[in-house]
């Protein structure tokens, strides 16, 4: 028997009201009719399985809440009292540590590997052992238990720096970390500043670095010297003859949270590096973020070991960096924006024939749909076609990604929360408020921001006259109050008053309102008045596919802007090509087309980003060697030294200026 039979018998009583009538719907044939039904069936499992979207967890219109005096609060926070710690039985570094022990169930804690080999890894007890071995052997080599003993950790970052942090942690004393890209230097100034009379290190070519100090009579305080990796007797016997003992690495009581956990020295971008002293209620409270854990360095492990999470460590070498992530596979990835850009601009210039621009753009704008409606995900159709290689590199289990230290193009954000499949958080801070005062919320995937406070500070903006900057239009310095604030400069009351005025207001130096406009001492004025924020222009013009550094210049005196370009070593020979320009590198940057092309690139990049005219540089000069630590144009951050640029590049200035005129 037909449907249309079944649907007649059961109908027919009222048949004959429609007779001479028109009908609004023919009965409609079985395979439509089944048709219909598994559409309406498919379309309910579709609801019932769809991915659910990330809800934010206040309103975003409304993320942080004005308070008294001008300054804003968290809207996370039910009142104004700021959260100091997140756990009741967390408020030390240390405790941070034992509370992830038991959370974890004494699972892995440190992984690391050596070539072609699987991770290998240390469980929460077998670090705490090897800390409180590490540190009971401090004691033995008369260090104080106590926050005014310093000890310096001269290492990459490896599973034996946490152990020797946290030995540092577990009787009270106090982490210095040394870093090689300081400069020697900074080390040399850090180790006299901070009195420091041991260092661990990881290696003896760093060793050596200290001892050369030592025979040179340059750091009396430094007495011992204690390394991870094996050594000879050469160094041994090197470090006896000016008093300093060479050890191998060792197999009380716990600190106060107002005590001094580390001391951080600032890279800086001009003079003598300064110590940022924080306590263990300083980085405890900037990782109670509420509502994602993760932060940088410090305030990263602290978050992870208290949550009992385990941490891999890179082979040391950044080549192998994209090998360690397939294998380690993280869930959890901090990253700076010009990783990000690197991202995102190979994964456009491998879209490189129509049909694959077309699937990357159509992929993308499908995906960004999801991301608007909260959807984050990685496993549907087009992830699977078109972003899977992407994903794997990082080994395709990230499930959040923080980018900070530097703004990022908006349409950079937008695609890589599209392509990336995870969460993709902006962040705002600087080592003397712990790292972070600001986060972006889960939920909103807005661009052009960097958050509302954390819940563990207040942000308030201060008129800066000269530059015409006020807070009545949301405009000024960015200035932070709250338990993740530092104690001061190590040594440096004076640097210390200008950080921090008398009622605990913290001057980060940053213009502001609800982004980070630029660097307040970087902000200069042109001839005709007009103030030029040069991180900004810098951070459009690097968008540049050609382009892998520039340095914008401008000088009170001058009425233009020039620039310094490095071009990009790997793209920069297909930008040529299509000038018909062809030869090494080095040839390729001396021809005059290929600087006008590169200039001409960065004027469209800057109208695109609505840059004034006045905010477009006039000329370029081409370089070809990049702009790095070791050659003192970059901070160990990777921000530019915009007085050494100025000074080594003077004479190409002058001419640029000479030609424009």
């Amino acid at each position: 028997i037909s449907c249309e039979e079944i649907l007649h018998s059961q109908f027919s009583a009222y048949l004959p009201a429609f007779e001479g009538r028109d009908v609004l719907f023919s009965p409609l044939p079985t395979p439509a009719l089944f048709t219909l039904i598994a559409f309406g069936a498919l379309t309910f499992l579709w609801v019932l399985s769809r991915p659910k979207p990330v809800l934010p967890p206040v309103d975003l219109n409304k993320q942080s809440v004005g308070i008294e005096g001008g300054a804003r609060r968290a809207a996370l926070l039910t009142d104004n009292n700021l959260l100091s710690y997140y756990f009741e039985d967390t408020k030390t570094l240390y405790e941070a540590f034992q509370r992830g022990l038991h959370a974890s169930g004494n699972g892995n804690c440190l992984g690391y590997r050596k070539p072609n080999q699987p991770y290998q890894w240390l469980t929460y007890k077998q670090v705490l052992d090897r800390a409180q071995h590490l540190g009971s052997g401090l004691l033995q080599k008369g260090c104080k238990p106590s926050p005014d003993q310093f000890i310096g950790i001269f290492a990459q970052n490896r599973p034996e720096w946490i152990i020797s942090e946290y030995a540092c942690y577990t009787y009270s004393m106090v982490a210095v970390p040394l870093y090689d890209t300081l400069g020697p230097d900074a080390i040399l100034y850090i180790v006299n500043k901070a009195d420091i009379g041991i260092v661990i290190c990881d290696k003896p070519d760093k060793a050596q670095i200290l001892l050369e100090n030592c025979e040179q009579g340059k750091t009396p305080c430094l007495k011992t010297i204690i390394l991870m990796d094996l050594f000879d007797k050469e160094l041994k016997d090197r470090g006896a003859k000016v008093g300093v003992e060479i050890l191998a690495l060792q197999e009380a009581e716990p600190p106060n949270p107002e005590d001094l956990c580390i001391v951080c020295f600032t890279s800086g971008t001009t003079g003598n590096p300064k110590g940022a002293m924080l306590t263990h209620e300083n980085v405890v409270a900037n990782s109670s973020l509420g509502y994602v854990t993760i932060m940088k360095m410090t305030l990263l492990w602290t978050v992870i070991y208290s949550c009992g999470a385990k941490v891999g460590f890179f082979q040391g070498d950044i080549k192998l960096l994209t090998d360690d992530m397939k294998t380690l596979k993280p869930t959890i990835f901090p990253v700076v924006p010009r990783l990000l850009n690197r991202i995102y601009d190979r994964i456009q210039s491998g879209a490189n024939t129509p049909v694959k621009k077309f699937l990357l753009n159509f992929a993308t704008t499908m995906k960004m749909i999801e991301v608007k409606q909260g959807v984050i995900r990685n496993d549907s159709l087009l992830d699977k076609l078109v972003f899977k290689k992407v994903q794997e590199t990082m080994g395709g289990r990230v499930r959040i990604m923080v980018t900070g230290a530097a703004p990022i193009s908006p349409s950079v954000l937008k695609f890589l929360r599209s392509a990336l499949g995870c969460q993709v958080f902006e962040a705002y801070g600087q080592t003397e408020c712990s790292a972070g005062c600001t986060f972006s919320m889960p939920g909103d995937w807005t661009t052009g921001h960097v958050g509302p406070p954390l819940a563990c500070n207040i942000i308030k903006l201060d008129d800066v006259e000269e530059m015409n900057y006020f807070s009545s239009n949301n405009e000024g310095e960015v200035c932070i109050k709250g338990p993740n604030v530092f104690k001061g400069y190590l040594k440096d009351p004076e640097k210390t008053a200008e950080a921090i005025d008398k009622d605990g207001w913290l001057h980060t130096g940053d213009n502001g309102t609800l982004k980070i406009i630029d660097r307040k001492k970087n902000i200069f004025k042109l001839a005709q008045g007009e103030y030029i924020a040069p991180e900004k222009i810098e951070n459009v013009y690097i968008r540049s596919v050609a382009v892998a550094q520039v340095f914008v210049h401008g000088e009170s005196l001058r009425s233009c802007l020039i620039g310094i370009v490095v071009p990009d070593a790997e793209t920069l020979p297909e930008f040529a090509a299509k000038l018909g320009v062809k030869g090494s590198y080095e040839d390729i940057c001396k021809n005059p087309a290929v600087k006008k092309a590169i200039l001409e690139d960065l004027v469209r990049l800057g109208k695109a980003a609505g840059l004034k005219s006045f905010e477009q540089v006039k000329d370029l000069y081409i370089h070809t060697e990049l702009f790095s630590v070791e050659n003192g144009l970059l901070t160990p951050t990777l921000k530019a030294k915009r007085a050494e640029l100025v000074k080594v590049f003077q004479k190409q200035i002058e001419a640029l200026y000479s030609s424009i005129i």
